[in-house]
């Protein structure tokens, strides 16, 4: 059973400050992320894989971009996706790949049944911790409008693939139920709220069960059903007035 904690970074939200700051003044460069993952899937290629599948979501981001100037809008969306990439890797997960203003990551839950699920839960704590505490607070200094996120979490069998064969030139990609009911529930997500698919609600622990609620949708937003009861496949929203214990 998965058992989450409160994210304790105080260090780390120092140290997202200090970059922020300096992407606003003279446009700090950020490292990149994507070797990584391709390190690791690339000899998985053609395997069924356990993973636990996180869409994260930028609120806002068309009205910001018509209230800004390109270049700060740029610098802006650029420190966000860097940011959570940097939460990912922390919390042992794997970007798969920037999509304009969102962050498509991954959580193997290959050597133990939760690990990934759990990784991916105590991640979306911290990134919403990393908005509200680093990066908004340097943003106001500036005049900038709060950034909030949507973050949609799903898990179970993926298919790593590759569009070429015989060539390390050649893109790696996920496919699999996770994907799209992860993505399609961050869709539906409120500003800074977690959404997650039954199978990972279900690998939560008794006492944590309680802090996600049901999420009941009309049958135009949800009609997704579950990969192995055929029942309608349910959502669950975490309680941001409980406390993690």
């Amino acid at each position: 059973m998965v058992v989450l904690t409160e994210p304790t970074q105080d260090n780390a939200i120092q140290e997202i400050q200090t970059r922020i700051w300096a992407s606003l003044k003279s446009g700090y460069k950020y490292s990149g992320t994507a070797d990584d993952s391709e390190k690791y899937l690339r000899p998985l290629v053609g395997k069924r894989l356990d993973l636990t599948i996180m869409y994260v979501d930028l609120v806002g981001s068309t009205s910001m971009s018509l209230e800004i100037s390109q270049t700060k809008f740029i610098t802006i969306i650029s420190s966000f996706v860097h940011e959570m990439a940097h939460a990912v890797k922390r919390h042992n997960g794997y970007v798969l790949k920037f999509v304009g203003d969102a962050v498509l990551a991954y959580f193997p839950n290959e050597d133990d049944a939760i690990k990934g699920t759990k990784d991916s839960l105590e991640c979306a704590f911290s990134m919403i911790d990393v908005i509200k505490n680093g990066m908004n607070p340097i943003l106001n200094q500036y005049d900038y409008p709060d950034l909030k996120i949507k973050i949609g979490i799903d898990s179970g069998q993926i298919m790593a693939i590759s569009y070429g064969i015989e060539s390390d030139d050649f893109p790696i990609d996920l496919i699999g139920p996770p994907m799209n009911i992860a993505s399609k529930i961050q869709s539906l997500s409120k500003p800074n709220q977690i959404l997650v698919g039954e199978d990972v609600y279900k690998k939560l622990s008794p006492d944590m069960q309680p802090k996600f609620q049901a999420k009941v949708f009309s049958n135009s937003e949800w009609k997704y059903r579950s990969r192995t009861t055929g029942n309608m496949y349910g959502v669950y929203g975490y309680n941001p007035s409980t406390k993690l214990d």
